[in-house]
């Protein structure tokens, strides 16, 4: 169940409280971490979202996983998800939470896709034109390979989506003849 403004509550909670103990840089790389283990194990939050699963059993399986690799403050805010029945929240908060780190520290996301890995001359090449359009702003870089665009590029950034992809020329190509586009111009 997505609850934006639930998730965008906690987290702004979160990163007041971090930056009254001074703990935002901590707090930020344990948001992090718990990001990486929402998005790359599915069934940990299949486990958060579950109604069947007892939130005792869910504290002592998070507190498990968390335990030694977090600051207290975000094990401590993690067991009062877990107490308000809030857990199923967790990946949004996180994700929340890392949004407005970001917007409090001026750090501008930037997701790459490319069809195969590319070079770090290339990289560097994208992001320099990236700088000449948004200047004043740190960026942190999420590259990705996905075989399905033959070549070119995807640049998503702040809900702008760049297409450079040969998958998108094709596709464009398609419809242009499934809509007889040229049809007229033979007659």
């Amino acid at each position: 169940m997505k609850n934006p403004r639930l998730a965008g509550r906690y987290a702004k909670s979160l990163l007041d409280l971090a930056t009254e103990q001074n703990q935002v840089d901590a707090v930020y790389a344990d948001m992090k971490w718990l990001h990486s283990v929402c998005k790359s194990n599915p069934d940990f939050v299949n486990l958060l979202r579950s109604p069947i699963i007892k939130p005792t059993i869910k504290e002592k399986i998070i507190s498990s996983i968390a335990s030694g690799r977090v600051e207290k403050l975000t094990e401590a805010f993690i067991e009062l998800l877990v107490r308000k029945a809030r857990e199923i929240n967790l990946p949004e908060i996180v994700t929340a939470f890392i949004e407005q780190f970001n917007k409090l520290r001026n750090i501008h996301q930037i997701k790459i896709t490319t069809a195969e890995p590319i070079s770090e001359e290339m990289k560097e090449t994208i992001m320099k034109n990236v700088r000449a359009i948004i200047s004043e702003k740190t960026f942190e870089i999420d590259m990705q390979v996905k075989k399905e665009l033959i070549g070119g590029f995807l640049l998503e950034t702040d809900g702008t989506l760049v297409d450079a992809s040969i998958l998108r020329d094709l596709k464009d190509i398609q419809k242009q003849f499934m809509n007889n586009d040229y049809l007229h111009k033979i007659r």
